[in-house]
Formats: C-alpha cells, sequence, structure tokens
C-alpha cells in the first residue's frame, strides 16, 4: 500500500505537538473519492481541538489526524461515484479531520468541482469561514438599509462576511484592528478600531445612530456590548463563539454546521469565479510548516486565511 504524509497529533497540547508523518494512503470506497490535495485552509476551531479546550464537546481519538478544508485533484472514483471523474480539480470538505494531508477520502457529496478563475489558495480555505460567514449573515435577515455590525471583520470569517453582509445591501460596519482600515474601506465596509468607547463610536459611524444586527465572530463580551449597549434585538444577534450568551441573552449561534453542504460552498465559490466575493489569504506554509502556521493563526493579527500546500 502506498504511503502519503499526513499531520498527525497523539495528545493534546500547542502547536508543537504537530507532525507530519508517513502514513497509509487511503482508499475511497463506495460513493467516495481519493482527492491529492493541493490546499488546505487551517482554522481555530481545529487549534481549540487540538489542545483540547474542547475535549467535552468534540474529543480527540489519538492518534489524530487534522484538517476539514479542501481543494485538489480527484486521483481515483470509489465504486459508484458518477459526478467525479479522474482529473477534476474540486474542493469540498471532510469531517474525519483529515484534509491536512497529501490525500484524503471524501463522500463525492462533500466536493463540487473548481472553476478556473478560483484560485487553489482561495479553493482550499472556503469550506469553514465560507460557510460560518453564510450562516451567520443569514441568520440575522440583512435587508437593504440596515446597519450590520460585525466584529473580528478582518478574520478568516469576518472577511467573507462582510462582503456577504454587502451584498444584501446593508450598511456594514467592521470592527477590527487599525491595520486593516484600507482593505475594509476598499471593500465597502466602514472601519470601526476596537478599544475604548466603542459602542458610542459604532453609534456614531452608523447612519440614523442606529445599528440593527450583529455579527459576533469573537467574543468576550460582544454580545453584551450589541444587546445591552445597543439595543440590538436579540433575534438579529448570531454568535460563533459566546455560547454562553446564548443561553443568557437569546441570541443566535448559527454557523458551520447550519451551512455545512456542497451547494452553499459551490455558490461561495461561483462568486469567487465571477468576481464578486474574494477570500484574502494571509500566508501559506507547507505541510511541513505546520506548526508555524498554526502559531501565526493563534496570534489572532492575520487578515483571511492561512493556507497549507501539501
Amino acid at each position: 500500500m502506498p504511503n502519503m504524509r499526513a499531520v498527525r497529533f497523539d495528545h493534546y497540547g500547542d502547536a508543537g505537538v504537530l507532525e507530519v508523518l508517513n502514513v497509509p494512503r487511503p482508499s475511497p470506497g463506495s460513493g467516495e473519492v481519493l482527492v491529492q490535495v493541493k490546499a488546505a485552509g487551517i482554522n481555530p476551531g481545529e487549534a481549540t481541538v487540538r489542545n483540547g479546550e474542547v475535549h467535552d464537546r468534540w474529543p480527540a481519538s489519538f492518534p489524530s489526524g487534522q484538517g476539514s478544508d479542501l481543494a485538489g485533484v480527484v486521483a481515483e472514483a470509489g465504486p459508484g461515484v458518477r459526478a467525479f471523474a479522474v482529473g477534476d480539480e474540486v474542493l469540498g470538505f471532510t469531517h474525519q479531520r483529515a484534509s491536512h494531508a497529501e490525500y484524503v477520502v471524501v463522500p463525492e457529496d462533500q466536493v463540487t468541482l473548481k472553476r478556473p478563475a478560483v484560485s487553489w489558495e482561495a479553493a482550499g480555505a472556503l469550506f469553514v469561514a465560507g460557510t460560518t460567514a453564510y450562516a451567520a449573515v443569514r441568520a440575522v435577515e440583512l435587508k437593504t438599509g440596515d446597519t450590520v455590525a460585525v466584529s473580528a471583520a478582518a478574520g478568516g470569517v469576518g472577511t467573507i462576511a462582510v462582503q456577504l453582509a454587502k451584498r444584501s445591501g446593508a450598511t456594514v460596519l467592521g470592527i477590527a484592528g487599525g491595520g486593516n482600515d484600507e482593505w475594509l474601506s476598499s471593500h465597502g465596509v466602514i472601519p470601526v478600531n476596537y478599544g475604548a468607547d466603542l459602542a458610542a463610536r459604532l453609534s456614531t459611524a452608523a447612519p440614523g445612530h442606529r445599528i440593527d444586527a450583529f455579527l459576533d465572530l469573537f467574543g468576550s463580551g460582544y454580545v453584551e456590548l450589541a444587546v445591552s449597549d445597543l439595543g440590538v434585538p436579540p433575534h438579529r444577534v448570531d454568535t460563533i463563539k459566546d455560547y454562553a450568551a446564548v443561553g443568557k441573552f437569546g441570541v443566535k449561534a448559527d454557523g458551520n454546521l447550519d451551512a455545512d453542504n456542497a451547494g452553499v460552498l459551490a455558490e461561495l465559490a461561483n462568486l469567487i469565479a465571477v468576481g464578486e466575493l474574494s477570500v484574502p489569504i494571509a500566508d501559506v506554509f507547507p505541510l511541513e510548516e505546520v506548526q508555524q502556521a498554526y502559531r501565526l493563526l493563534e496570534q489572532q493579527h492575520t487578515r483571511g486565511k492561512i493556507v497549507l500546500l501539501p
């Protein structure tokens, strides 16, 4: 059986527990395809699984692989596969913590064709951030004339969410560090830097001094700020981080699992292909430098996505 390189870790810890090992290459079963991975995004949720922070909800089984996002070329098609053939360029996802590798097996309904206009890096980084942003924006029911504030607006999810929110016709206030002002402004977003007196500065920046909806992509008290300080109705607040606030304030918590399908992924990829959505790529690393990639991610100061290239 041929081998491949893949990320593994055999106990909880910081990025230093990650190794790139030679392991057996998987083979596709019925209804599955084997994808030779060209690019695979990394995500904060993977770091929290690796360090044991979410052990009670999503425990790791050791030795564990890693990674959900992927883009690559179909290397083999299992029995019964009709939608894809060897050589097809695809993007997709796995729920088996397995995409940070040279090859990954996925069900054919978890991939979609990649158009040439979509770069490997953007395609490989799209699933978690893109579907999370899609679900969060959909949850707060934006319409023309609304004003929505978005925390962590320059992060992997935030950079996509602010663009999708703009497409709804809403005015978008993007909360981020000052180094992101130019990027946010270039995408039609009003930048508001985090820090002291944020609620007052958001209200001042909002047309009519009214904020109708709030996307909390960071946690750390933004839900309370939205509901208590800004008066945003709880049903128009969505958080992907502060689960304690969901029970306390009655806000929504729609995220990746609420838009977890190849149809949404194809819709987002098509927006990229026609130039109506961009996925900023903060940095790329070879698979062997996976530890460095996660150390950079966990500093929480990158704009957009970090991508591994197996």
